[in-house]
């Protein structure tokens, strides 16, 4: 279960230990992120464990309906994807800085995927990306900006710099999963933008939902996990992760002269540090195979390849169960 939620949360701190007890008591794990403004996070357990964590946050005494509504989404994996459970307490459940940025008081207006092409094509709206710059190289919407950033805290600076209240009229934002648009639009509306509206679920509802026919993303979606990234139908991509400064990786990067597989790349390719650590962490891999064993990194690969092809089995069910909830 995926799940984030902006709401007013003021005892974040004590509902730490409650929220950390029930989920090890129930054998779930991931990690989830308190903060005052909220939650966000990913965990993993039996579809029953997971029903009960549902029922504890959105009809418990402890949250008391503050986190109805919440953006949830389930998705199935042949083996427990993760090693324990974390809850974090965090100033934000997505960093910001910038206090006036507050959903719980004002949003911008939510875009159902189906209804996003419309607006997106429309000359008087100015299209913006609020991911990073190595999200963005993977694949985005046509005619989007692109704010070239390397944290969600510089989108502020890029605000200030790019954008104008006066002139942009109407501003249209997304992101992977809805989350950092809905503090990005709140931050635009406390900066005197009119008119803003973010993609409801972001690009992986858009991807899930739209067909591919109509589409007007290209390329590919990057996700935090080891699918690195997701194509329309939430198809696993093409896309692979640099083992020593874990940057996406395209095909083109991966032909590059630069590019040595589990060692560098030709985005780390000045970085002697990582290249040591990462040239050791495969010599240790290498050892292993040769003596018949198993090297941790080798078995969270081999597991990433089984979890990728249960994904794709249990695709269309976990589709059917985000519609019924």
């Amino acid at each position: 279960m995926a799940i984030y939620k902006f709401a007013d949360l003021p005892d974040a701190e004590a509902l730490q230990p409650i929220l950390a007890k029930f989920c090890c008591s129930h054998a779930i794990k991931g990690t989830l992120i308190l903060a005052p403004e909220g939650i966000n996070g990913t965990v993993a357990g039996t579809d029953a464990d997971i029903d009960a964590l549902a029922d504890m946050l959105f009809a418990g005494p402890d949250f008391a309906g503050r986190l109805a509504g919440a953006e949830v989404k389930y998705s199935s994996a042949a083996e427990m994807p993760f090693l324990r459970m974390k809850v974090r307490l965090k100033p934000e459940i997505v960093t910001l800085r910038a206090p006036e940025a507050n959903p719980s008081k004002q949003v911008g207006t939510y875009v159902e995927p189906e209804n996003w092409n419309a607006l997106i094509e429309r000359n008087d709206v100015v299209l913006v990306d609020t991911r990073n710059d190595y999200e963005v190289g993977l694949g985005t919407f046509q005619r989007a900006l692109d704010p070239a950033t390397q944290t969600f805290t510089e989108f502020k600076d890029y605000v200030a710099q790019n954008l104008d209240p006066a002139r942009d009229k109407k501003v249209a934002m997304f992101c992977t999963g809805g989350i950092r648009c809905e503090k990005a639009s709140s931050y635009l509306l406390s900066q005197g933008f009119e008119e803003v509206f973010h993609l409801k679920g972001g690009i992986l509802k858009y991807l899930e939902v739209v067909p591919e026919a109509e589409s007007r993303f290209a390329g590919e979606c990057f996700v935090f996990d080891e699918r690195v990234s997701v194509g329309h139908g939430l198809v696993e991509g093409d896309a692979t992760l640099c083992r020593a400064c874990r940057h996406p990786l395209t095909a083109d990067d991966r032909a590059h002269e630069d590019y040595v597989e589990g060692v560098k790349c030709p985005h780390c390719v000045d970085d002697a540090a990582k290249h040591a650590a990462a040239t050791e962490r495969q010599k240790q891999m290498d050892l292993a195979r040769q003596r018949g064993g198993a090297h941790l990194g080798d078995d969270a690969v081999q597991a990433a390849k089984r979890a990728r092809a249960a994904k794709k089995a249990d695709a269309e069910a976990s589709r059917e169960r985000n519609k019924a909830g």
